[in-house]
């Protein structure tokens, strides 16, 4: 469990988590101590500023991925910016709550999955924070931290709601929804879930040496479904918003029950990374990486 905060100023706890998500959040029965905080990063500004708030006695971080009230397109988040920030602010562990389509029958509509997997099948994001004199090779074969992803597992199933562990998530570039033969080409390929966030999202958490989880709320069976309708905007925000009360139940019972981390490769996922010689570093970006890379190159 995490350290007792009382006698202290709350807010200056440590993060236990970071949540980035949509504003459902925010109005959580029992989060006290909201305050927020505007930042900029070497690469630009996030999607909206960094909320922080108490809960079950522990210090969260919120951050809303489209910006408030749902302005920034998939393809348009600022992701380098937004895990940046997180970053800055303290926290080492992030749940990434997301809407998703189904590729498989038994991960219906209403149904929560926490994947083990991401296939990344964008082609317009920048996807790392490393370039301009910096070589970084980050290791991604398991790119959700299994120790964060079974914490959330545990917590997602506490609340009721019928929760699936493991599956392959696939990011597409969006805005759009899939054809039919897309769709059906992805299962044929045996991927669960299609997603249009997780990529680069989690494979910047790595970059910043951070434990990420995507819990994934099915809002529909996309598009291959032919007894079903066809997904619609429609049909995602009722599926969401019939998920919220879960979302906020999994928070606060992670909150509650939160272990402290023990020792995992994300953590430590730059120390052999990093192939650029620091003698060839340029002073430019040595220092606009230097959160990043500090405690290996000074």
């Amino acid at each position: 469990m995490a350290g007792d905060t009382r006698g202290a100023n709350p807010m200056k706890a440590k993060i236990a988590f970071a949540v980035i998500g949509g504003s459902g959040l925010y109005s959580m029965p029992g989060l006290a101590a909201v305050d927020e905080i505007e930042l900029g990063t070497p690469f630009g500004r996030p999607s909206s500023p960094v909320v922080f708030g108490m809960l079950e006695g522990r210090k969260i971080a919120f951050l809303a991925r489209h910006g408030i009230g749902h302005q920034i397109s998939p393809s348009e988040v600022n992701y380098r910016a937004n895990i940046y920030a997180l970053k800055m602010v303290g926290a080492t562990r992030i749940v990434s709550i997301s809407a998703c389509g189904s590729l498989r029958e038994d991960y219906a509509p209403g149904h929560i999955v926490i994947p083990d997997q991401l296939f990344d099948f964008t082609h317009l994001r920048p996807r790392s924070f490393f370039g301009n004199g910096l070589v970084a090779h980050i290791g991604a074969a398991d790119p959700f931290c299994s120790q964060w992803s079974n914490q959330i597992h545990e917590n997602v199933l506490r609340t009721g709601a019928k929760v699936h562990s493991g599956g392959t998530l696939i990011t597409i570039e969006g805005p759009r929804f899939s054809t039919k033969a897309e769709s059906n080409i992805f299962r044929s390929w045996g991927l669960s879930i299609i997603g249009m966030t997780a990529s680069p999202e989690a494979f910047l958490a790595r970059e910043a040496e951070m434990c990420y989880s995507t819990m994934a709320h099915v809002t529909d069976f996309d598009v291959w479904h032919v007894s079903m309708e066809p997904v619609s905007v429609e049909m995602v925000i009722k599926t969401l918003h019939q998920n919220t009360n879960f979302a906020q139940e999994a928070i606060r019972n992670l909150a509650k029950s939160i272990k402290e981390e023990s020792k995992c490769s994300c953590q430590d996922s730059l120390a052999s990374a990093v192939i650029t010689n620091p003698n060839a570093l340029n002073a430019e970006t040595k220092e606009k990486l230097q959160l990043l890379i500090g405690k290996y190159i000074s």
